[in-house]
């Protein structure tokens, strides 16, 4: 049940959000209209309202003995009736709020509107929002810097040279001597570098590369 009211929940408040912020007409002084002293106060009646652009104002009078006149704030506080910005009359007037901010309505009558037949409407501004602007795309990883290898050193032969031969011109083993001292012994070879020492040079470089690459990533971070 509650999968088939959710979406329809939605759409209702989408419509209500739709026609919250369309236009609509507001009754100046409600069923008393444009008078003196209507049963709520022009002051308590536009504070408890919220005023938007192209919202239209509907003054209702009597055309014989009142008018509207749009004025400035000067004459709003003056009720000075002389120079309007604007003179609405015949009784049944609408008028358009095109712009943010106050708008200020006194009666043609200037002994009313120092009793209070006036009206100050506050209109929302309209706010703009641009777009915001895309994040700046990350600055491409600098190349690790290359360690050179170093080889392992190369093993060199050491070559032991022959026991010399024993003079005046006999060739028989002495008495007592051992036949396998005669003989010399085969050349013997330096010991190489062990593979493990080889291994150990490359994993340092692996591991320098390794390090060198986890800084440049935290520097750029």
């Amino acid at each position: 049940m509650a999968s088939q009211i959710s979406p329809w929940f939605l759409v209702a408040l989408f419509f209500a959000f739709i026609c919250s912020s369309q236009a609509v007409t507001l009754e100046v002084g409600e069923d008393d209209g444009w008078t003196l002293n209507p049963a709520e106060s022009y002051v308590a009646w536009a504070g408890r309202l919220r005023f938007r652009v192209n919202d239209t104002l509907h003054f209702k009078y009597d055309d014989a003995t009142d008018s509207v006149l749009v004025v400035d704030k000067d004459d709003y506080d003056s009720c000075n009736v002389d120079d309007p910005i604007e003179k609405l009359d015949g009784g049944d007037t609408n008028y358009r709020l095109e712009h943010g901010g106050p708008n200020y309505f006194i009666t043609g009558n200037k002994s009313n509107c120092e009793q209070g037949q006036k009206v100050d409407v506050v209109v929302l501004h309209v706010r703009t929002q641009s777009p915001p602007s895309p994040p700046p795309a990350p600055a491409p990883l600098p190349p690790a810097p290359a360690s050179p290898v170093t080889p392992p050193p190369t093993a060199i032969p050491v070559l032991t040279p022959p026991a010399s031969a024993p003079t005046g011109g006999s060739s028989a083993t002495p008495v007592g001597s051992n036949p396998a001292d005669l003989n010399p012994p085969p050349p013997t070879l330096a010991p190489s570098a062990t593979p493990s020492s080889a291994t150990a040079v490359v994993s340092g470089t692996i591991t320098a590369s390794l390090v060198t690459m986890i800084i440049a990533l935290c520097l750029i971070n």
